[in-house]
């Protein structure tokens, strides 16, 4: 699991210097921006150690947060070799994380900071601890990640998010751009009331906490638009918003019982036909009860008695 990691972790590496937004086929993707500003703070990374897992693959991991440091601050930090140069092998043996070693080696080294910290593995994850020791004061703050996944795109988040957190925790937002097809739509975040669309800046929503936002927009004649919409750092979310009228009556999934009631079950025709047959009773009895007297006269049958 290692080594396989280890290859993700070197493709996250490229896709940071080569595309800082990752393409989502067949729908916008989110648009990556930079740091709002730069940090004065001079800042040096001593190391990260390995907690039961391939150096290695703590070895780049360590080199994608020094990546995302050097985007961060203004001064340049120090390298790998730098460090070497200023700090004897002695004192690198001797000085295994504690606040006072490190802030010497901070004032060896001219910073303001120095940061160190340990990578564990937690299941199929990794997580992040890490250390950051004020020089002049020899105070330290600490701090654990969130677990890192292993895709591409959420180590190089991970890793983005645990240096913010630490040195710049007031630039840890994001952006969401909600855009419709209908004009004058009212669009709600988090409920809150934002506007109608077509919103100001292009529909740009910013300073928003990571995660997921409960996005709602509603036109009258319209149904309305409802979608918990999840936003990551740096980055400006897209959402296009296509309404469809209320008018349109798809199907409203109840069966309705018609009861036929045949003329034969009415009361009134019960009546009419109970009347009807005392009547044609009444005539045939009548008939019934009259005699008819015949007599036989030479050889015919003649009426009459």
């Amino acid at each position: 699991m290692a080594r396989s990691l280890t290859s993700i972790i070197a493709v996250a590496l490229c896709a940071l210097l080569i595309a800082p937004a990752p393409v989502l086929a067949q729908a916008p993707a989110p648009v990556s921006v930079g740091p709002e500003a730069a940090l004065d703070l001079k800042i040096a990374v001593w190391r990260f150690d390995a907690l039961g897992i391939d150096g290695e693959l703590v070895a780049r991991l360590e080199t994608l947060f020094r990546m995302e440091l050097a985007r961060l601050s203004k001064v340049p930090l120090p390298t790998r070799r730098d460090i070497d140069r200023s700090i004897t092998a002695d004192q690198q043996t001797r000085c295994t994380g504690e606040e006072k070693c490190l802030a010497a080696i901070g004032k060896k080294l001219g910073v303001d900071v120095v940061i160190t910290g340990t990578v564990g593995a937690m299941g199929t994850s990794y997580v992040l601890n890490i250390k950051v020791v004020d020089v002049a004061t020899g105070k330290s703050q600490k701090m654990q990640s969130d677990p890192l996944r292993g895709s591409p795109d959420d180590l190089i988040e991970g890793v983005r998010v645990a240096a913010y957190k630490l040195l710049a925790p007031g630039q840890l937002h994001c952006a969401v751009q909600i855009q419709s097809d209908i004009i004058g739509a009212d669009v709600a975040l988090d409920e809150h009331e934002i506007g109608k669309t077509p919103l100001a800046n292009q529909g740009v929503i910013g300073k928003l906490a990571l995660g997921k936002h409960k996005l709602r927009v509603q036109a009258k004649g319209y149904d309305a638009f409802e979608q918990d919409v999840e936003v990551h750092f740096q980055k400006v979310s897209p959402v296009l918003v296509k309404l469809l009228p209320s008018d349109k009556v798809i199907g409203t999934g109840k069966t309705v019982y018609v009861e036929k009631n045949p003329i034969y079950t009415r009361p009134w025709f019960i009546a009419v036909v109970g009347v009807s047959a005392v009547v044609l009773g009444g005539v045939i009895g009548h008939y019934a009860t009259q005699g008819n007297c015949q007599t036989f006269e030479n050889g015919e049958l003649m009426p009459g008695c």
